[in-house]
């Protein structure tokens, strides 16, 4: 419409009903009380992620050496527990759906122990990723039975 045709626009036909008052918009990410931790006021989750870091950067600096290797391991495991540990409560809670994440775990560490029992490369792959379709499976099961309705 050109900006000359103002007097042919049409105009919106008031309604006679009455104004429903707007909901409070749902905060996503507010976490409900179930979801706390047992240790809930001390920061467990957030110090060990902390730590996790440090040691990864002085696994870093030290990475030509075993030591820095095993600082480097301890600190992606830390880590990956401070990951976990969240992920964990809040997909058996019903909250968030965690199940790639979950499932992800128990195939790396099946990986992890059968390469150190030095099992064939070819054979590690599928066990890996029939463990991982396993896990998969049984989380989103458990998911969808405590899944909070929106």
């Amino acid at each position: 419409m050109s900006r000359h045709n103002k007097s042919k626009r049409r105009r919106r036909a008031r309604s006679t009903a009455p104004q429903v008052p707007p909901r409070p918009p749902r905060r996503i990410d507010e976490r409900p009380e179930k979801l706390n931790a047992p240790w809930h006021p001390f920061p467990l989750v957030e110090l060990c992620v902390l730590i996790g870091i440090v040691l990864i950067v002085l696994g870093l600096f030290r990475n030509d050496q075993t030591q820095g290797r095993v600082l480097l391991a301890l600190g992606l495991s830390l880590g990956a527990l401070g990951g976990l540990d969240t992920s964990f409560r809040e997909h058996f809670a019903g909250f968030r759906s965690h199940t790639l994440v979950l499932s992800a775990f128990p195939a790396v560490a099946t990986a992890v122990v059968i390469g150190f029992a030095r099992v064939p490369l070819v054979l590690v792959v599928p066990i890996m990723l029939g463990v991982f379709l396993l896990a998969f499976v049984a989380l989103r099961r458990i998911w969808e039975r405590k899944r909070v309705p929106a």
